[in-house]
C-alpha cells in the first residue's frame, strides 16, 4: 500500500513540476485561459480514476482463545472508477462538490495461516456505488493554475457485499467514511483538467460476523482508500 502512494504523489508531484517549468519558460507567450470560468454559479465534468483499497482490521478477543487460525492479514487490491462531478460556487475561495461515481474492482484478500503452517485466502469482489460529498477550498489562481483542498463524507453501497464464494467473511452493503484530499487545475482552452489524490477512512465496520471461526477473529473490519483522479471540468 505505502510503495502505491508513494507513486501516486510523485506521479502528481511530475505533473505539478512540468507545468510549472512550462509555465516560466513561456511566460511571455502564455495566454491565460477562460477567466469567466471563476464567476460560474455552478459547473459540470467527468471523472477517471484509480483506487487501492485495503481493510484495517481489529482482532477479536476470541482470536487469542482460538487454536485454528494463527495468522489473519488483509492485503489491498487496486480498481477503476467512473464518475460524474457537480461544483457549486459558495464564494471566493469555497466550493461544494458533488461527485458520484461506479467503482469497479478494489476486492480485497484476507490470507490465513493455520498453526500448522496451512495457508489459504478469502477474496471478497468489490462493486461500489459512491457517493462523496465535499466542501473545496481554492488558493488564488495564478495564471492557468490553481491549488485545491478538500474534503467531506462519503457514502459506498457494495453490490458485491456478499458474494464471498466461501461464506466464510460477509460485508455490509453500505458503509460511512470520512475523506480527503488535495488537487490542482490547469485552465486549458476548453477545458479545465484537475488531477487528484484523496484519502478515505472508513467509519462503518464492515464485518457481520457468521458461524465461521474464520469471520470470528475479527471484531471490526474497516475500510480505507487512497485514490488518485483526473477530472475534466467544462
Amino acid at each position: 500500500m505505502y510503495h502505491i502512494l508513494r507513486k501516486q504523489i510523485a506521479s502528481l508531484l511530475f505533473i505539478v513540476l512540468i507545468s510549472l517549468l512550462s509555465s516560466s519558460l513561456f511566460a511571455q507567450e502564455k495566454e491565460i485561459y477562460r477567466l469567466e470560468h471563476d464567476n460560474m454559479l455552478y459547473y459540470f465534468g467527468i471523472t477517471l480514476g484509480y483506487n487501492s483499497t485495503y481493510i484495517s482490521p481489529t482482532k477479536a478477543k476470541a482470536f487469542l482463545h482460538q487454536d485454528s487460525v494463527s495468522t489473519a492479514l488483509p492485503s489491498a487490491g487496486g480498481g477503476i472508477s467512473l464518475g460524474f462531478l457537480g461544483t457549486v460556487k459558495l464564494n471566493e475561495h469555497f466550493q461544494l462538490r458533488i461527485n458520484p461515481q461506479l467503482v469497479l474492482g478494489g476486492g480485497k484478500t484476507i490470507d490465513y495461516t493455520s498453526p500448522k503452517g496451512v495457508a489459504f485466502s478469502e477474496k471478497l469482489p468489490s462493486t461500489l456505488i459512491g457517493l462523496p460529498i465535499h466542501i473545496k477550498f481554492n488558493s488564488d489562481r495564478i495564471d492557468n493554475f490553481r491549488f485545491y483542498t478538500l474534503g467531506g463524507i462519503r457514502y459506498d453501497y457494495d453490490m458485491s457485499s456478499n458474494a464471498s464464494p466461501d461464506g466464510y467473511i460477509r460485508q455490509k452493503a453500505s458503509s460511512f467514511s470520512l475523506e480527503t484530499g488535495v488537487g490542482f487545475n490547469f485552465f486549458m482552452p476548453f477545458v479545465t483538467i484537475s488531477p487528484e489524490i484523496k484519502f478515505t477512512y472508513g467509519l462503518t465496520n464492515l464485518n457481520q460476523p457468521t458461524s465461521s471461526i474464520y469471520s470470528q477473529v475479527f471484531d471490526k473490519l474497516q475500510e480505507r482508500m487512497i485514490s488518485f483522479s483526473i477530472h475534466f471540468e467544462d
